[in-house]
This record gives C-alpha cells, sequence and structure tokens, in this order.
C-alpha cells in the first residue's frame, strides 16, 4: 500500500513558508500603525472602537481573516510565479499561515487585526480558497 502523506515532502514547503512570513510582517506592521494610530488619534480610537464592537466587530473581524487570506495567496502568485499552484499547495498555505499566526501571538502586540481563532481561521480558509478559484483541479 502506498504512503499517502508521501505527497507531502513533493509540496513547496520553502515558498509557502515565505508567503506566510511575509504576510504575517506585513500584519504586524500593519497592528503596530494602527496601535500607535490608537494611542495617538482620538478619532483612530473611536474609528476602531466602533469598527471592532458588537456585532459588526464579528464581521470586520470575519472579513479581515478573509482579506489576509486572500493577500496570501496574491502575494504567492506575484513573487513565486514559477510554483504550479493546485488545492495541496492552498491547504499547505492554510497551514502555514496558521503556524506564523500563532507564533505572532507570542508578540506583545495588541491583536488588533487578526488573532487566530475559529472564525478567523474559517475566514483565512476562504479567502485562500476565494483568491484562489482558479487553481482549483
Amino acid at each position: 500500500m502506498a504512503n499517502p502523506l508521501r505527497r507531502l515532502k513533493f509540496l513547496p514547503w520553502r515558498s509557502l513558508l515565505q508567503v506566510s512570513a511575509l504576510t504575517t510582517i506585513i500584519l504586524v506592521v500593519l497592528e503596530f500603525l494602527l496601535t500607535l494610530g490608537y494611542t495617538q488619534s482620538p478619532a483612530i480610537e473611536r474609528t476602531l472602537s466602533f469598527l471592532y464592537t458588537g456585532s459588526l466587530g464579528l464581521l470586520m473581524t470575519f472579513v479581515t481573516a478573509i482579506g489576509v487570506g486572500a493577500m496570501a495567496v496574491y502575494l504567492l502568485e506575484r513573487f513565486f510565479q514559477k510554483i504550479i499552484i493546485n488545492t495541496a499547495n492552498l491547504w499547505a498555505l492554510v497551514l502555514c499561515l496558521a503556524v506564523f499566526l500563532l507564533l505572532k501571538s507570542l508578540l506583545p502586540l495588541m491583536p488588533i487585526l487578526i488573532s487566530l481563532d475559529q472564525l478567523q481561521l474559517v475566514g483565512i480558509i476562504i479567502g485562500i480558497f476565494w483568491k484562489g478559484r482558479p487553481y482549483w483541479q
């Protein structure tokens, strides 16, 4: 019987990890700038508190997670053209992005945009597969 996990060895892990790291770095920079703006400007503080409280806050965190997933696929398309993107690569990108977001949660930053929970993980998966729709096989 063939080993079903054998295909995992042949995925482009290095490129997927680089894309996930770049996506996480972009998120950390954005969260740092938002935290800086949150403490310095009352207008940004009011806007963020309006957007991220109540039922609108749930919608915004879900939409933000979809955007993070779509951004990861965009970066994969943009910087790694030689990779043949398929469904297995997209699922591996979900795994790599989840690992890097877990590592990001160890940083002492306020998780304004994204923190990895069930709703946001589903949003990331939807964003990755929504942007990666042309690569489904």
